[in-house]
């Protein structure tokens, strides 16, 4: 596992809150993982300790065989972080910006104008990270993760503020990116983001982890083994719904098949949203 976290137990220095209740999770190689819920549940926290920038915790954190309390300058060559409000030299170009970031690395890095290419960014190369739009600057915040080519990423929210189609270009090149055998953590209350993303996701509330599984089992362990058939008939809409057990045989189903003018037919999954809803009794907001 590149990741491996046991009873991992965190409060911020001068509080007696404890914001993590003892965390168990792994996380295997080019893995897109998600940890799902609403704000102020303990992802960010959790994020922060899994990139080093909390180290005070107790339990025991291993990111690429090391334990994170006594990891070293050398791990951020290995891992790209995008938090959800990303910060820049505001004055400066987003080439300018990246530029600067990639001198940073000891390693090989990428070319920043083919990063800023591939999310759409190529016509703002040269313009001050002031004039971006809040999308702008979150698409350029995902190039500077990726310059040094980190065999793990930590995202925050990647689709935040981004309209559907920059939305899933992100959602694109984060594929990619997992298809390359980079493994991908996702901090987000996003569920459909995380559905069409996330090969499992953590659901976290109150600093305790309530589940953890892949969306499509978690959809077909939750969801009704139902289908609905919405129908036109003399101009009327209508709507049945149908078990699937034994569909292939139910004469009424076969009959509306052939008989009535079908608009539509669905399976009736749960959302991600609702599951979390009815398993953790806490909304997403």
């Amino acid at each position: 596992m590149i990741i491996h976290v046991e009873q991992l137990k965190y409060a911020y220095p001068g509080s007696t809150n404890t914001i993590l209740h003892g965390l168990n999770f792994s996380i295997a190689q080019g893995e897109v993982f998600g940890f799902l819920g609403p704000s102020g549940a303990g992802k960010s926290t959790t994020q922060k300790i899994l990139i080093g920038a909390l180290t005070n915790y107790t339990g025991s954190v291993q990111v690429l065989g090391k334990e994170m309390r006594n990891t070293t300058p050398d791990y951020y060559e290995s891992i790209g972080v995008a938090f959800e409000f990303p910060n820049f030299y505001s004055k400066f170009t987003a080439l300018e910006n990246l530029n600067i970031f990639r001198s940073l690395y000891a390693g090989s890095t990428e070319e920043p104008m083919r990063l800023l290419k591939q999310v759409g960014l190529e016509d703002a190369a040269h313009l001050k990270v002031s004039q971006l739009s809040k999308g702008m600057k979150m698409r350029l915040n995902f190039c500077r993760s990726l310059l040094h080519r980190p065999s793990i990423l930590f995202l925050d929210e990647p689709t935040s503020g981004l309209d559907p189609v920059n939305a899933k270009h992100m959602k694109d090149f984060i594929l990619e990116k997992k298809a390359a055998g980079t493994t991908i953590v996702i901090t987000t209350h996003n569920m459909v983001a995380a559905e069409e993303l996330c090969d499992r996701v953590a659901f976290i509330v109150d600093g305790q982890i309530r589940l953890i599984d892949s969306p499509r089992e978690l959809k077909l362990r939750h969801g009704q083994k139902k289908i609905r058939v919405d129908y036109l008939k003399q101009q009327e809409q209508l709507s049945e719904q149908f078990s699937m057990i034994g569909l292939a045989d139910n004469p009424y189903f076969l009959n509306l098949l052939r008989n009535e003018q079908i608009e539509t037919i669905h399976s009736l999954e749960a959302t991600l949203e609702q599951i979390f809803i009815d398993i953790t009794g806490r909304s997403l907001q």
